[in-house]
């Protein structure tokens, strides 16, 4: 049964093969500013040695440890992995505030879904999963932003009590509720 956990050593082959299909979609260039392609530009070339792969899993839990420094035009993040067993499935990161991009574009939360297993539920199921963690972080409803094109992220999101605000730069912005 697919789970929330926190970013582990022991899903590196499936993480690996995880991103090769990212890749294969074109994620990861130089116009991809979302989180997962930020990581494949700063890390791919280090993440496929055990050593570099460990240093990436603490980098993020780092992101998440608000006491720790950020670079310039970060904010602390929580990222979490969807698994099923030692199977990388999806990621999802919680983003602890905004920054004006971010209230514009980006949102509180933002998650991808490997290729080969989309159209299961996965993303509703991490989505719904994630949601009390933002509230434990203060959040109390959750910004979440698609492309206008991204009618399954959509409803992902609709589908997790999601409220349409508005539309900026070809972003729908809903807000949802991270707690009952």
């Amino acid at each position: 049964m697919p789970q929330l956990t926190a970013p582990d050593v022991r899903l590196h082959s499936s993480f690996l093969a995880a991103m090769d299909e990212f890749g294969a979609e074109g994620r990861g260039g130089p116009d991809d500013t979302s989180t997962l392609g930020r990581d494949m530009r700063d890390w791919s070339a280090a993440w496929h040695t055990p050593d570099g792969f460990a240093r990436f899993t603490a980098a993020l839990h780092t992101e998440g440890d608000p006491g720790a420094p950020l670079l310039p035009g970060r904010v602390h993040s929580t990222t979490l992995w969807w698994a099923d067993g030692d199977t990388f499935l999806a990621r999802i990161v919680i983003r602890h505030d905004l920054t004006d991009f971010l209230l514009n574009y980006g949102g509180h939360i933002g998650y991808d879904v490997r290729a080969s297993v989309r159209r299961r539920g996965h993303a509703t199921a991490m989505l719904r999963a994630a949601l009390p963690r933002a509230a434990d972080l203060g959040i109390e409803h959750a910004l979440i932003t698609c492309l206008t094109t991204n009618t399954a992220s959509r409803k992902v999101i609709e589908a997790c009590g999601g409220v349409f605000e508005d539309e900026r730069g070809g972003q729908l912005r809903f807000w949802v509720p991270t707690s009952a």
